[in-house]
């Protein structure tokens, strides 16, 4: 299993980006999708979150601001963060509950994308 991030890089505060996330592979179900991200110093914290079942979490810091979109039939997820702030700023990666099987559910992380975001 592969998760393939893209999207992220530079922009004004105040303007928007949008994340993309493809999973592939020996794929039996997808549980849940979302992103997290790091800022240098700080620990990793999940951003958006999308269950199924559940619904969407979102960090407090974000809510409002971003959206997270799946698509089940694609294995795809995307990340739209509108009205952002240079607190934004950070390497962001997408990962996903993933069963390969019918049985065993892990989790898989694909690689990190900088978003950077200026004042």
């Amino acid at each position: 299993v592969q998760l393939q991030a893209s999207g992220g890089g530079e922009v004004e505060a105040g303007g928007s980006l949008t994340l993309s996330c493809a999973a592939s592979g020996s794929i039996f179900s997808i549980n849940a999708m979302g992103w997290s991200r790091q800022a240098p110093g700080k620990e990793r914290e999940v951003v958006a979150r999308a269950t199924i079942g559940t619904g969407t979490y979102y960090a407090a810091s974000v809510k409002g601001r971003f959206t997270l979109s799946r698509d089940n039939a694609k294995n795809t997820a995307s990340l739209k963060m509108n009205s952002l702030k240079p607190e934004d700023t950070a390497v962001y990666f997408c990962y996903g509950d993933i069963m390969t099987d019918g049985y065993h559910e892990n989790d898989y992380w694909g690689q990190g994308t900088q978003v950077t975001v200026s004042s």
